[in-house]
C-alpha cells in the first residue's frame, strides 16, 4: 500500500515539475536579462552623459531606490556607512559621548545633552554649548551630521573643541580624547517604596541580557518582590539577547522563537539554555506604539508563556527577521531574511510589504488576523503587533507643548534658551526623584515665552477654518454665522491662557529636561516616573495580586471595573481584544 501510494504521489507531480522547472528557468533568464539592460544602460550613461557620472552616487541612487521598493529594513551600507552599522547593533561607537542638535534660533550646532561617564561630560561641555570649531575646522556653517562625522574619529585620538557658551558669552577650548562609547542600554533602575523594581531598557544591544540580568539580581537582594520591565520606545536588536532576557523568567528547554525563510538552512529555533533565576515573581512589561522587533520578541514570549502583564498601548509589529552579509569592498548589506514567530506559533508582522508596481504596503486589518493561544490557554491573535492584556493611554502632549519641544521647529529656541539660563543661575538642584521647577520659576518661562513672540497653530482653529469652508461650499454658512462667531471668539489664539491651561505638563517637561543637565539621563528617567499615568497602573497591578493573577489565567473582566478599574478613571483599562 505504501509503495501504491508513493507512486500515485509521484505521478500526481509529473505535470508541475516541468512548470516548476520552467518557472525557475523563467526567473534566471529575467534576472540575467535586466542585469544586462542596467550594465548597459549605465555604460551609454558613462559614454554619452553630458556631465561627468560620479559612480558612487549614481549607482549607489539606483541600488538603494531598488531596496526601498523591498521593506525599510533592507539597507545597504558603502564602506563609509559600515560604523553606522556597527553603531547599530552594538550601541558603541567612538566619539565624545553627547547629543548634538541644531538650534534654529542660531543657525549652529549646540551640545544638547552629554552622556554619563564619558567624554563630553568629564571635560565639562554643558547643555547649550554653542560649537564653534573642531581642531583648525570651523563648524558655525555646518549641519548636525557634518559635525558629528568630525566629532567622531579613531579611538585614542586627540582635538580641540572651541565652544561658546551661550550663559556668560565667553568662548571656551577642551582638549579632547576620542573613545568607545556605549549609548547607555538602561538609563535607569531602582525599586519604590513599596519593594517594586523598576528597570527601563532602550535597546537590545550587544550584552544588554547581563546588564538587565545584573540589575534584576541586584534589586532582588534589596528586597524587590515585583518587577516592571519598561519597553515603551525601544525599537529592538538583538534577538539572541531578548531570548536570554525572556530566559531570566521561564525555564529552560522552551522554543522562544522560530525564524523562517526562504533558505531552510539560514532558519532557526531559539531555545532557552538556563534555568530562570526567577519564575515566580510577578512581572508587568510596558510596551507602546514605539516597542518594536526584539521588544516584541521579549513581550510577546512572556505574554504567550503566561509570565508576565503586558500593559499599555500596542506595539509596532515588526515580525520581520534581518541579518548581515558582507559584500566586495567592504561593504555590508542588511537584509530581510525571513519572519519570526513566537511560542504560540503567532508571527506579529503588522505590514505587507507588496513588491509588485514598484512597492507598496498595506497593514493587516484586525478582522484578518487569526486566533492562538497562550499556554495557558488565553486568546491572543498574530499580524497586529502584541495588543497589550491591559491597556492605559498614556496622556496626551498639548499642542503647544509640542511646538515648544520638538526640535527642529524655531519655536523650541524658546525653552531651551530659558533652561540653559536656569541651569546657569543653579549650580546644584534637588535630587533627581524630587526636582521640580517652582511655580515662579514657571512663571518666568511663561513671561519668556509672550515676549518672544512665540506662536503655534492650534489644531482647534485649523479645525475650524476647514469647517467653515465646508460649510460655506455647501451653503449653510449664513445660517450658522452667529454661531461660527461665537466659536471664534472662544477659540482666539491666547498664549498666556495656553502656558496657565497646559502649567502642569510644562512643567513636568522643562523640569525632565534640566534634571538631565545635572542627573544625565538616569536622572531624567527617574524624574519623569513621579507622573507617569502607565509606570504608576503597573506599580498599582503588582500591589494588587489577585487582579494580577486573573489577567494571567485569564478570569480578569474589565467591564467589572466599569470601564476604569476601579481607579477613579485615571486610566483606560479594556479588555484584550478590544479597540
Amino acid at each position: 500500500m505504501k509503495i501504491r501510494i508513493l507512486q500515485l504521489i509521484a505521478l500526481l507531480m509529473l505535470p508541475f515539475a516541468p512548470a516548476m522547472a520552467q518557472e525557475d528557468k523563467d526567473h534566471a533568464f529575467n534576472v540575467a536579462k535586466n542585469m544586462q539592460v542596467f550594465n548597459e544602460i549605465y555604460n551609454y550613461l558613462d559614454l554619452m552623459y553630458v556631465d561627468t557620472l560620479d559612480a558612487d552616487e549614481t549607482v549607489g541612487t539606483a541600488i538603494n531606490s531598488m531596496l526601498r521598493s523591498l521593506d525599510p529594513y533592507t539597507v545597504y551600507y558603502p564602506e563609509s556607512e559600515v560604523k553606522n552599522l556597527r553603531t547599530l547593533i552594538t550601541g558603541r561607537y567612538v566619539g565624545i559621548g553627547a547629543v548634538i542638535r541644531y538650534n534654529q534660533k542660531l543657525k549652529r550646532v549646540v551640545i544638547d545633552e552629554p552622556y554619563a561617564g564619558n567624554p563630553a561630560a568629564e571635560v565639562g561641555l554643558k547643555k547649550g554649548d554653542i560649537i564653534i570649531s573642531i581642531d583648525d575646522s570651523t563648524m558655525t556653517d555646518k549641519d548636525v551630521s557634518y559635525v558629528s562625522s568630525h566629532l567622531r574619529g579613531d579611538a585614542g585620538t586627540t582635538f580641540v573643541l572651541k565652544i561658546k557658551r551661550p550663559s556668560t558669552g565667553k568662548e571656551m577650548d577642551f582638549k579632547i580624547t576620542r573613545r568607545s562609547v556605549e549609548m547607555p542600554s538602561i538609563p535607569f533602575y531602582g525599586i519604590n517604596k513599596d519593594g517594586i523594581g523598576y528597570l527601563n531598557l532602550t535597546g537590545f544591544t550587544e550584552g544588554c541580557a547581563k546588564e538587565v540580568r545584573r540589575a534584576f539580581v541586584e534589586m532582588r537582594h534589596q528586597g524587590m518582590r515585583g518587577f516592571v520591565l519598561d519597553l515603551r520606545g525601544n525599537g529592538g536588536g538583538s534577538l539572541s539577547e531578548a531570548v536570554n532576557i525572556v530566559n531570566m523568567f521561564v525555564p529552560k528547554g522552551i522554543t522562544l522563537v522560530k525564524t523562517r525563510g526562504k533558505l531552510k538552512r539560514a532558519n532557526n529555533d531559539y531555545v532557552t539554555q538556563v534555568e530562570p533565576i526567577d519564575s515566580v515573581m510577578p512581572v508587568v512589561v510596558l510596551v507602546n506604539g514605539e516597542s518594536a522587533s526584539a521588544s516584541e520578541i521579549t513581550s510577546g514570549s512572556l505574554q504567550d508563556l503566561d509570565r508576565a502583564v503586558i500593559l499599555g498601548t500596542r506595539t509596532y509589529g515588526k515580525g520581520l527577521v534581518q541579518q548581515t552579509i558582507d559584500l566586495s569592498y567592504n561593504g555590508r548589506l542588511k537584509l530581510t531574511a525571513g519572519k519570526y514567530y513566537i511560542p504560540s506559533g503567532r508571527c506579529i508582522q503588522a505590514i505587507n510589504y507588496r513588491h509588485a508596481r514598484g512597492g507598496y504596503t498595506e497593514h493587516i486589518p484586525d478582522s484578518l488576523t487569526k486566533v492562538f493561544r497562550t499556554a495557558g490557554g488565553r486568546e491572543v491573535r498574530d499580524g497586529g503587533g502584541i495588543k497589550p492584556d491591559i491597556v492605559v493611554r498614556p496622556d496626551s502632549l498639548p499642542n503647544i507643548a509640542y511646538y515648544l519641544t520638538v526640535t527642529g521647529l524655531d519655536s523650541t529656541e524658546v525653552l531651551l534658551d530659558y533652561e540653559v539660563d536656569y541651569i546657569a543661575k543653579h549650580p546644584e538642584i534637588a535630587p533627581a526623584a524630587d526636582f521640580e521647577i517652582s511655580d515662579a520659576d514657571y512663571e518666568d518661562f511663561k513671561q519668556r515665552v509672550i515676549e518672544s513672540g512665540f506662536t503655534y497653530d492650534p489644531e482647534s482653529e485649523r479645525a475650524l477654518k476647514s469647517l467653515k469652508r465646508i460649510v460655506q461650499f455647501e451653503g449653510y454658512y449664513d445660517d450658522a454665522k452667529t454661531e461660527f462667531e461665537n466659536l471664534e471668539k472662544k477659540l482666539k489664539h491666547n498664549i498666556a491662557r495656553d502656558l496657565d491651561m497646559n502649567r502642569d505638563v510644562l512643567k513636568q517637561i522643562i523640569s525632565s529636561d534640566i534634571v538631565a543637565a545635572y542627573y544625565f539621563q538616569k536622572g531624567a528617567v527617574e524624574n519623569s516616573l513621579r507622573h507617569d499615568k502607565q509606570v504608576k497602573a503597573a506599580f498599582d497591578l503588582i500591589n494588587n495580586p489577585e487582579k494580577y493573577k486573573s489577567v494571567l489565567d485569564g478570569t480578569y473582566k474589565p467591564a467589572d471595573d466599569n470601564g476604569d478599574n476601579g481607579d477613579d478613571g485615571e486610566y483606560d483599562d479594556e479588555e484584550y481584544g478590544e479597540e
